[in-house]
């Protein structure tokens, strides 16, 4: 029954990739059945990246990668489950380092969790882990997505309470029926980008993330997550908390989902007078997600909507990307037909609208770019324009070539 379920799992996970040539990548097995194994996955993205709004001093056009990582996960039996992440992230010239260690390294753990079955559909986890709330952009994963990257404030506490999205606690997941769910207790880290000392605090009234440190109150110290989608369609794996980007007409899934972020006394707020009261920190997001097949051509169509309610505390800001206020994001692509099933296109374009409180102003970004595929997801190139507007400002524009590949 176990080889039988990971035959399954690995022909889904296969075939959501859309590689006609794809054959689950490095898998060992460690008895005859097996029953026992590990297998390892890996994949590279490489950015060339032009912006046409930057300081005379600086290079308009720049190299990096963007990513480079390594996962594995493994079984002893059909009960346990060890997951190990690994990797960098937007390595580039100015953050290298002259012998690849020291301050600027860029290698950590992106996850690392233990899992135990609870039966057939049910499991319960701790460790560095993935398993979030809010959306499932807050859970997408890297290796498929539609877009050149992930809609940035979808990743809603990257570096305020969390390592990278991944948070240290202990999570429960699984499926009633149609109905997955994930939800998770985790500790908040307390050297977010956004850290501060009371001693050092210039702004009043105005709201700074990072409660535990400076209230140094216990109940800032925990943070609680949740995601929920009902399968109306094909039912998505839940093997892994990596949500799939668009599966190029391998599966037709319609899906509903709804989540949150709740972070008591996470934000430090600091009054006129100077002084300091705790703020909760709270986010919840509905959203809806379809991809299926049209006709029989090779075309398919994704498209994803999300609404999205910020609270991180009276006019909390950080640079342009953590606001408080809502955001409206959608995004759709369609595969081009095609007789050649090696090589295939996907135009897509995306749209972001947030209100930002603290600026009583909004934020809007367009996108449109194409992918081209050449064995699904694992070899692929992708070519992206996206023009922002932030309040007021000049609009900033960025064109983007991505190429990459995964084993």
């Amino acid at each position: 029954m176990l080889l039988f379920s990971l035959v399954i799992f690995t022909l889904q996970f296969t075939y959501s990739q859309g590689s006609p040539d794809y054959e689950g990548g490095i898998k060992v097995k460690l008895n005859e059945d097996g029953s026992k194994y590990f297998r390892i996955i890996s994949w590279g993205q490489f950015w060339a990246q032009y912006q046409d709004d930057v300081p005379d001093d600086v290079s308009s056009t720049d190299f990096s990668i963007r990513r480079a990582r390594i996962l594995s996960y493994s079984q002893i039996n059909k009960d346990f489950l060890i997951l190990t992440h690994f990797g960098l992230n937007s390595l580039n010239a100015d953050n290298q380092s002259p012998v690849g260690t020291g301050d600027r390294s860029q290698l950590f753990f992106h996850d690392f969790w233990l899992q135990y079955s609870l039966g057939e559909k049910h499991a319960v986890g701790g460790g560095l882990h993935y398993w979030n709330g809010i959306s499932r952009l807050n859970n997408q994963s890297t290796l498929n997505l539609l877009t050149l990257d992930n809609n940035r404030q979808s990743w809603a506490t990257i570096g305020l309470s969390d390592q990278f999205a991944r948070h240290i606690g202990v999570y429960f997941k699984g499926s009633f029926g149609k109905l997955q769910y994930r939800v998770s207790v985790n500790e908040s880290g307390t050297n977010t980008l956004d850290n501060l000392d009371i001693t050092d605090a210039l702004n009043f009234g105005q709201s700074f993330y990072n409660g535990r440190e400076v209230l140094g109150s216990k109940d800032a110290g925990k943070n609680f997550a949740g995601y929920f989608d009902y399968n109306f369609l094909d039912q998505e794996s839940n093997f892994l908390p990596y949500k799939v980007g668009t599966y190029l007409g391998g599966k037709k899934v319609f899906n509903v989902g709804a989540g949150f972020f709740y972070h008591p006394d996470g934000s430090t707020f600091i009054n006129n007078d100077g002084t300091v009261e705790g703020q909760d920190v709270a986010i919840f997001a509905v959203d809806a997600f379809y991809d299926a097949p049209l006709g029989e051509n090779g075309s398919a169509i994704t498209a994803y909507a999300t609404y999205q309610n910020n609270d991180y505390g009276e006019d909390f800001t950080l640079g342009t990307t953590y606001e408080t206020g809502a955001m409206i994001y959608g995004h759709v692509g369609y595969v081009i037909p095609s007789e050649n099933k090696e090589i295939r296109f996907q135009p897509y374009t995306s749209f972001n609208n947030r209100t930002i409180d603290a600026i009583d102003d909004n934020a809007n970004t367009f996108g449109i770019g194409v992918n081209a595929f050449f064995s699904g997801h694992h070899s692929k190139l992708t070519l992206e324009y996206l023009n922002t507007t932030y309040g007021d400002n000049d609009s900033q524009s960025t064109v983007t070539l991505q190429a990459m590949i995964y084993l």
